[in-house]
C-alpha cells in the first residue's frame, strides 16, 4: 500500500496542487490536502507548516508543497526539525534528492516547471529510495 502524502500550496501553486492530488489519488496514495482550496491570494506559510508538521509527526510519510517559485514553501518547511524539504525544478533533481539527501518534502515551483515535469518529479520523489551509506553520514550532519 502506498504511504500517506500531505500536500499543500498557496494560490500560485493551486493549479498544480490539484493536478498532483488527482494523480496521487489515481495511483492509490492516501492524500491529506492542507489547502489552499482556491486560486484566491493566500500565504504559503499557512500551508507549508501543516504539511511539514504532518511529516514531522508521522501522520504522512512524505509531503509535497507548491508555490510560484518553490522557495517560500521550501524555506518554511525546512524550519521544522526532521524535515528535509527539497526545491526541485526538474525530475532528475527529485531523484537525486531522494537518493542522496533522503528528502521527505518535495517543493515545486509552478511558475518554472511544466506540469509534465512536475508529475514526473512527484513520481520519482515517491518511488526512489534513499541510498544510505556515505549519504547517511551527510544527512546526519544536517540537523541542528
Amino acid at each position: 500500500m502506498p504511504h500517506p502524502i500531505a500536500i499543500g500550496a498557496d494560490h500560485a501553486g493551486f493549479a498544480y496542487k490539484e493536478h498532483i492530488k488527482n494523480w496521487l489519488e489515481a495511483n492509490g496514495y492516501p492524500v491529506t490536502d492542507f489547502g489552499t482550496y482556491s486560486p484566491d491570494s493566500a500565504d504559503y506559510a499557512d500551508f507549508a507548516h501543516p504539511v511539514a508538521l504532518a511529516v514531522e509527526s508521522g501522520q504522512a510519510s512524505r509531503g509535497i508543497l507548491v508555490c510560484g517559485s518553490g522557495e517560500g514553501v521550501s524555506m518554511t518547511a525546512n524550519k521544522h526539525q526532521g524535515i528535509r524539504a527539497a526545491l526541485v525544478w526538474q525530475p532528475a533533481v527529485a531523484e537525486l534528492t531522494r537518493q542522496h539527501n533522503d528528502a521527505n518534502v518535495l517543493c515545486l515551483p509552478e511558475r518554472f516547471i511544466s506540469l509534465e515535469d512536475a508529475l514526473q518529479a512527484v513520481h520519482l520523489f515517491l518511488t526512489t529510495a534513499f541510498e544510505g551509506g556515505r549519504h547517511q553520514r551527510r544527512v546526519d550532519k544536517m540537523m541542528c
